[in-house]
């Protein structure tokens, strides 16, 4: 019982100094998208992590990394993986409902950890994985447990696209290819700029 408190008590300094981190890289860059990228990091620290739909008029058109299919007919597109000075890299895309009918966003994307469960349905079951160095990194989490992804996500009306953002620890400057996982769809390689 006590590392599982010294291992939660571990989380949140983490949580903490990589809050602190966004906060502080938040006044420090002029470019444009890494400020957009900080202000929706920020809001996910404040308490108020970015809602279905709001990125999408904030995303840069880009190349398409990644086309992943997942259940009742839903799609993952990927977009960019843009990594930012402050040391996270940020994946967007457009989560698609390519059937005919409404579409029920799955409850297991948000992934299986305790404190992830409780802020309700979010894009927190996705995974990085550096091939290379071997370790897998997971969606980011401001200091009250929130994670720094799209959340609110329920059902997808037939052909309803919203954009979608999630925020990772980046693995190291070599790491320019890294794999990329979100429960229940397929998997893919994806390229990291920046």
């Amino acid at each position: 019982m006590s590392n599982w408190v010294a291992s939660a008590a571990s989380r949140r300094l983490v949580a903490v100094t990589v809050a602190a981190g966004l906060a502080l890289g938040i006044t420090g860059c002029s470019d444009r998208s890494s400020n957009q990228d900080r202000a929706e990091a920020a809001a996910a620290v404040a308490g108020g992590s970015a809602a279905a739909g709001t990125v999408t008029g904030q995303r840069k058109a880009g190349a398409l990394l990644a086309d992943l299919s997942g259940p009742n007919g839903l799609e993952l597109r990927i977009t960019s993986a843009r990594r930012d000075p402050a040391g996270y890299v940020t994946v967007r895309g457009d989560l698609k409902n390519s059937s005919g009918t409404t579409s029920v966003v799955p409850a297991e994307l948000r992934g299986h950890e305790l404190e992830v469960l409780r802020t309700g349905q979010s894009l927190a079951g996705a995974t990085l994985v550096d091939f290379t160095g071997g370790k897998r990194y997971y969606v980011l989490r401001d200091t009250n447990g929130n994670p720094l992804t799209t959340t609110g996500l329920s059902t997808l009306k037939p052909r309803e696209t919203v954009g979608v953002f999630m925020q990772f620890p980046a693995p190291p400057a070599s790491a320019r290819s890294v794999g990329f996982h979100m429960p229940l769809f397929d998997t893919a390689t994806i390229e990291i700029s920046g």
